[in-house]
């Protein structure tokens, strides 16, 4: 972030305390936007991007392939640091963790989605824009994703493809969205793939091949289907499991919340802990997520999984007796809505897990106002060359002598 005549600049592309040449690509009445497209004076945290697409005018997937790992961590520690402050008025130093399995950064993502220019060459979209970057194949990309050969394909009568792939099994999908009703004669990917063909709105349709990916973690196997959501890091659900059991202490006999339970990961592990006598009420919006959660859980009936709104489902539960909650939002957070709802239940602890650390840092203002504090909070590169971080709160309803 820079300055021009009052008003703040922020730049792609450049790193703290360099001195670059900007080429402004957006303007508003408060603030500029712009690429660093000359740099003047490097700093020692700058080096060569690994991919070819990454830098001003490429692709807009990478933010910052231009900085060390190192860097990228300790300026996603500050962005960390200086939310809390701005927003929650918590003044706490944090380190970002790196995640096992990718030390160079690259070969992480196991969930890319292309899109397809007029003629059906696929590429992923520049920074901003709806303009491609047509590349060969993508260093972020997990192998096995690049191993299918989206990138060597034409595809026409065919608006995206998002490839996915298990982090510890072979199985990988393609979810092709047709640009007309008519689902076009689809190439043949380089390696052998299910094939699912996604919906206005979302819905998916098997072509080929199964619904869903399996996945292993905390030792359980779990069904994901394609299109629901799973994190992209291999290594990150069984990070953010671990962190999540340690952040709530689960007992025996308790009752645990997991809201917005995705395919049942957290409830999962939790149902484990708490045990027969206890019990694990999930909630998630995501029919296809809900029925994957139903199957995984088949096996703990303490564990039940229901499809709804979260912040409707707290309401009917005005009077449930509970004792910990796990939460997993999308990046817009819970809500003060959900966080008032949250409180009066007079949970003991609370374990937020977060992508978006200004969304976050809000959520824990309110739980803050609402009697609670924050006893830990542990952030993970989880997104490698990106700015994105993921974090794991953990908040304590107080007593009167804390």
């Amino acid at each position: 972030m820079g300055r021009h005549d009052e008003q703040v600049v922020f730049v792609r592309h450049a790193l703290p305390g360099e001195r670059v040449r900007v080429l402004v690509t957006e303007q508003t009445k408060r603030f500029l936007r712009g690429d660093a497209v000359e740099v003047l004076e490097a700093s020692a945290d700058r080096v060569e991007p690994p991919c070819p697409s990454a830098g001003p005018g490429k692709c807009g997937g990478c933010d910052w392939q231009h900085a060390s790992l190192e860097a990228q961590r300790a300026i996603k520690a500050r962005v960390v640091t200086e939310q809390l402050r701005r927003i929650a008025g918590i003044e706490r130093d944090v380190v970002v963790e790196e995640l096992p399995g990718t030390p160079d950064g690259l070969g992480w993502r196991t969930r890319v989605r292309f899109a397809m220019d007029a003629q059906g060459s696929p590429g992923l979209r520049k920074h901003r824009s709806h303009e491609l970057q047509l590349i060969d194949d993508c260093p972020i990309a997990h192998p096995e994703v690049n191993r299918l050969g989206v990138t060597h394909l034409e595809w026409p009568g065919i608006a995206e493809v998002e490839a996915v792939t298990s982090a510890v099994t072979a199985d990988t999908a393609l979810i092709v969205t047709p640009s007309a009703a008519k689902m076009p004669l689809l190439p043949t990917p380089e390696a052998s793939t299910a094939v699912l063909r996604r919906f206005k709105g979302g819905r998916t349709q098997p072509v080929k091949g199964k619904r869903g990916i399996r996945e292993r973690v905390a030792g359980r196997e779990w069904r994901v289907s394609a299109g629901a959501f799973w994190q992209v890091h291999p290594a990150a659900a069984e990070t953010l499991t671990a962190a999540v059991l340690d952040a709530l202490e689960p007992k025996p006999g308790e009752t645990a919340l997991d809201l917005y339970c995705g395919a049942g990961l957290f409830a999962g592990a939790l149902a484990e802990v708490v045990g027969p006598e206890g019990r694990v009420m999930g909630v998630e919006g995501q029919a296809d997520a809900v029925r994957d959660a139903q199957h995984n859980l088949r096996d703990l009936p303490q564990a039940k999984i229901e499809r709804g709104d979260v912040a409707g489902r707290l309401r009917e539960w005005a009077d449930l007796r509970a004792d910990i909650a796990v939460l997993d939002p999308p990046r817009a957070g819970v809500g003060p809505e959900v966080v008032q709802s949250l409180a009066n239940l007079r949970l003991r602890r609370v374990a937020y897990v977060s992508c978006d650390p200004a969304t976050l840092s809000r959520d824990i203002a309110s739980f803050l106002e609402l009697g609670y504090r924050l006893v830990d909070l542990r952030a993970f590169d989880a997104f490698p060359m990106t700015h994105h971080v993921e974090c794991v709160a953990v908040l304590e309803r107080a007593t009167k002598r804390s």
